[in-house]
């Protein structure tokens, strides 16, 4: 189950189809105006940023309620203020409010989510994932280092395939709220066997 630790306020950066999970990186490329100055505001404070998808694509559009804060880690300024940053992934939140603001940036209260810091599948739930993701690696036309796979831990594979993976949105945004590493497994390769028999489908999948 999720616990909440804290209740925290957050610059938030809602981008659909782009998800961030704990210990993992995001590469990202800041142009618009009001995320150059989020970044700036990041840079000088506690350098956070909150990833989170939006409901739909129109300006101000609701938000999802799950999302992660990341830690920039790596920045590169360029002359004319864009930046190119790495997100170090921390915490999963929750969204409790959003809140009235003057920065060109939207902001919201959110509790953090304690998620284990160990998590393990069994045997065949590995066993199950790494059949489906052959499967769809296959169907797809991947080509893939099996052999890097093989050695990844549990939570490093399944987090890093759902950030990765070229799902929807609302697809996404389900395995990142996924209770435990066991359910987002189970969702993963649900996701795989359905999209993997509907390939070139755009209503539906979308790559990152």
């Amino acid at each position: 189950m999720d616990n909440p630790v804290s209740a925290t306020r957050l610059s938030i950066f809602p981008l659909s189809g782009v998800i961030l999970y704990p210990g993992l990186r995001l590469p990202l490329h800041i142009f618009e105006p009001r995320y150059r100055a989020m970044v700036s505001d990041a840079l000088i404070r506690d350098r956070r940023i909150a990833m989170i998808q939006p409901q739909a694509a129109a300006e101000g559009a609701p938000l999802f309620s799950v999302g992660c804060v990341g830690r920039i880690g790596d920045v590169e300024t360029m002359e004319d203020g864009r930046f190119n940053i790495v997100l170090e992934g921390e915490h999963r939140f929750r969204v409790l409010r959003e809140l009235d603001v003057n920065t060109p940036f939207r902001q919201v209260e959110a509790e953090l989510i304690d998620d284990p810091e160990e998590e393990a599948l069994s045997s065949v739930e590995r066993a199950g994932f790494e059949q489906a993701a052959r499967d769809f690696a296959d169907l797809q036309g991947y080509s893939v280092d099996w052999d890097s796979v093989s050695r990844l831990d549990d939570v490093s594979l399944i987090n890093g395939v759902s950030q990765i993976a070229p799902f929807d949105a609302a697809a996404k945004q389900a395995l990142l709220e996924a209770s435990d590493l066991s359910d987002r497994c189970e969702l993963l390769v649900q996701l795989m066997q359905f999209f993997g028999r509907h390939p070139g489908d755009d209503d539906h999948v979308t790559l990152q």
